[in-house]
């Protein structure tokens, strides 16, 4: 029986990092800057109180790779009580989103709003009691199929 590969296995190393305040959700907004995903790898919890989505994040960490690369990742959302959305046509199963940046919005301490900032005027609101978020690298490294460097000119 075959094994699947698990990231691990690469010469690269995995992002697991988190965020807990303002500070820290800057540098994570930083790395998932350009991450793309279908309205399909995006998932409310309700019951559970989480917020998850299937990036795949350009790997802005790595400078050393002759090519660009791209991993998938899973940026999830603790504590969250409600999720809304604008520019997001969510029986459009092809619909491709594309993150500019994460910020929180600070409410009554420790409350908030993470605000996830999509290309073509989308965005995400979660409401969360407080902010706490993971990102972390699932799969290995894959050159990027435009082989280009995101450009924001």
């Amino acid at each position: 029986m075959s094994e699947d590969a698990r990231f691990e296995d690469g010469v690269a190393s995995s992002l697991n990092i988190g965020a807990q305040d303002a500070d820290d959700l800057k540098i994570l907004s930083a790395l998932v800057q350009d991450a793309i995903f279908p309205t399909t790898e995006m998932r409310y919890f309700a019951s559970e109180r989480r917020f998850a989505v299937l990036l795949n994040r350009f790997r802005w960490e790595e400078e050393r790779t002759p090519k660009p690369e791209r991993v998938q990742s899973v940026l999830h959302f603790s504590d969250v009580t409600s999720v809304s959305s604008q520019g997001i046509d969510r029986a459009d199963k092809d619909m491709v989103l594309s993150v500019l940046s994460v910020e929180f919005e600070a409410g009554e301490a420790p409350s908030g709003h993470v605000i996830l900032t999509l290309a073509g005027d989308g965005a995400i609101r979660l409401d969360v009691e407080a902010l706490d978020v993971t990102l972390k690298d699932v799969t290995r490294p894959y050159v990027a199929p435009s082989k280009k460097i995101p450009n924001h000119e």
